[in-house]
Order: structure tokens, then sequence, then C-alpha cells
């Protein structure tokens, strides 16, 4: 099995990422780093979450914690990346969850130019997720 990349801190904290050596995985990969005891998220619902994101084995091209404030989307209706959709939905409220995503479930062939993001990038988040409605 490929490793993922370790995150620091808990819940509300930013985190950093540590990468393994081995390359990215090809599929969709979820690990639940700390698990929420609220409702699950239902697609359809609009979320609210913090998160970090990253380049596998390069720099940060995003993150709401330096904002310092979170944001909300729709969740499960193909509003976001695809990556998003399926590794939050089913999850509990206040989990923190690191889901790394391959190119066909993010940006896709094209990248995201404008955050250095190249159509070849897994993209590694970690997400807190703070509520659902």
């Amino acid at each position: 099995m490929t490793s993922l990349p370790t995150a620091t801190g808990s819940f509300g904290d930013k985190p950093a990422l540590s990468f393994p050596e081995n390359a990215a995985p090809a599929d969709l990969a979820v690990q639940v780093i700390s698990q929420g005891d609220g409702a699950l998220v239902e697609a359809g619902q609009t979320i609210d979450v913090n998160y970090l994101g990253q380049i596998w084995g390069g720099g940060i091209f995003d993150n709401s914690y330096d904002r310092g404030s979170s944001i909300q989307f729709p969740i499960g209706v193909g509003a976001v990346i695809a990556g998003w959709d399926n590794s939050l939905v089913g999850q509990p409220i206040g989990s923190r969850v690191l889901v790394s995503i391959p190119p066909h479930e993010g940006y896709g062939p094209n990248g995201m130019p404008r955050a250095g993001i190249k159509g070849t990038d897994t993209l590694v988040f970690v997400v807190d997720i703070i509520g659902a409605s």
C-alpha cells in the first residue's frame, strides 16, 4: 500500500505536511486523521471547512488558515473538484481528513496554472470539517 503524507497539528490548527519517499497514489486516497462526532456530511449540503492544499512533494498552493476564515461551498453536487465531492461526503462534522487527489479527480490535464498546479500534479489537502447545513 502507498504511504500518505503525515500532517502535524490537530483540528483547527494549520497543519504542516511531511511527504513519504514513494510516489503519489494513482487513485483517490482518504485518511481520517481525527474523527468528529457530528452528523455525517450529505451530498447537497453546504459545508464549512478550513483547509490546506499542497502539491504532492511540492509547495502549498492555498490554505484558509492564514486568511483567518473558513470557506463554505456545496458538496457532492459537482461545484468543487471531484476529489472533494468523493472524499468529504459521508464524513462526520468535526473530522480532520487528509485527502490525496490524483489529477483526474482534481483539475484534470489542464491543471490550474494561476495556482501553479500542473495537469500531472497530485493534490493533497488537510480539511477540517467545521459544519454542514
